[in-house]
């Protein structure tokens, strides 16, 4: 009888190497969106309109993948449409 050993891949997640927010961190920042006035969502986005967010020069080529970038492209963008000063 013949015993093979399988390994089992995790799986990567794009937080990988950050480190996890304690209950109490996630509850502070929480409080402080909502005394900022702001709220958290979480939307899907489309390869097509990360393509438009480069072409009108709000996000760079290079930055396509990064989700900070991304955030600060789709503010910008909503800033200029709904015409709202931060």
């Amino acid at each position: 009888m013949t015993t093979q050993m399988t390994q089992v891949a995790k799986p990567v997640s794009p937080a990988a190497g950050r480190v996890p927010y304690s209950a109490a961190e996630r509850v502070r920042a929480y409080r402080q969106r909502q005394r900022d006035g702001l709220r958290c969502l979480m939307i899907e986005i489309r390869h097509t309109e990360i393509a438009a967010l480069i072409r009108r020069g709000m996000l760079k080529a290079n930055e396509r993948h990064d989700l900070d970038a991304i955030r600060d492209a789709v503010h910008a963008h909503l800033d200029r449409t709904l015409d709202v000063t931060p």
